[in-house]
């Protein structure tokens, strides 16, 4: 829960070249010998609107009778992620942090046209063994009401961190497998166009090598959004939770598997390579007993 800190309210994209000086500017700044995480909240309106949504829940696999994807509130929060990442007071540079594990909320149906407000900010530091990990968290908030919530955790490889235990997505009941992916060359470039995550290792084979990855990978979201399209029942969810762990990248062009648990309110799932062998995003979805009978 989202509870202190100053408030500062930002509705304006974040241009391009705000987004280069921040990142550059992280790059040759000293890292700090006690790093704090900043307490200021970042705050933003936005609308469900019809075009944007239906825009990413194609490219993400989500059908129409889905409705909001309960993963587009990140969307429209990763602007707020990226002003705190990139602000002069966050003590690691954004360039080079990876994504390792998503954790989403939603407690009330969401519908186009709603009004929301965003709220997101800096959470805490958590141990790791490869380096300092942190979250940022999200809320949002309609009609006075918090309707869903989201936490990432992002880590600077390195030293290891310190913090609270790293949370674990430990799973023997991922089933069968359920649906092959083929994963186009272009997708990351067709989910950057709508999410507004174009970090060059998902959207370009150059980007990507001068990272250290041999060609451009998939987005996690992307990925989890796609698993949750596959398992979600043929209807808006009401109240629902999914947490996933991001564990290897997926290449693009390639192919992958989605394994998942026999149909509950509660099913695993992962996502593997091809043959099965290399686990990519592991996770769990949980459904109100009103969507689980429908699954």
């Amino acid at each position: 829960m989202i509870v202190d800190g100053a408030v500062q309210r930002f509705d304006a994209p974040l241009s391009g070249l705000a987004v280069v000086g921040g990142a550059l500017h992280g790059l040759i700044r000293k890292a700090p010998s006690d790093p704090v995480l900043p307490r200021r909240v970042l705050e933003r309106e936005v609308v469900l609107e019809a075009t944007a949504v239906d825009a990413y829940a194609g490219v993400c696999g989500f059908a129409p009778e889905q409705g909001v994807p309960i993963t587009w509130p990140h969307i429209l929060a990763f602007p707020l992620q990226m002003r705190i990442l990139l602000g002069a007071d966050f003590p690691y540079p954004a360039v080079g942090l990876v994504h390792l594990h998503n954790h989403i909320r939603q407690h009330a149906r969401l519908g186009l046209g709603d009004r929301l407000t965003l709220r997101t900010r800096a959470g805490r530091f958590v141990a790791h063994d490869k380096g300092q990990a942190f979250t940022l968290e999200t809320i949002a908030v309609r009609d006075g009401e918090t309707v869903w919530e989201g936490s990432s955790l992002y880590m600077r490889v390195g030293r290891p961190g310190s913090g609270e235990p790293a949370p674990v997505l430990a799973s023997d009941e991922a089933g069968a497998q359920s649906e092959t992916w083929r994963l186009s060359e272009d997708l990351g470039r067709r989910y950057a166009r709508v999410s507004g995550d174009a970090n060059p290792i998902h959207t370009s084979a150059l980007g990507a090598r001068l990272f250290g990855f041999r060609r451009a990978i998939a987005h996690g979201m992307w990925s989890k959004a796609r698993a949750i399209a596959a398992l979600s029942p043929p209807q808006p969810l009401t109240v629902a939770e999914v947490e996933v762990a991001f564990r290897a990248p997926l290449f693009l062009p390639g192919k992958a598997a989605l394994y998942a648990g026999s149909c509950g309110r509660e099913r695993h799932f992962e996502v593997r390579d091809a043959v099965g062998s290399r686990i990519h995003m592991r996770g769990r979805l949980t459904l109100s007993s009103r969507d689980e009978a429908l699954c």
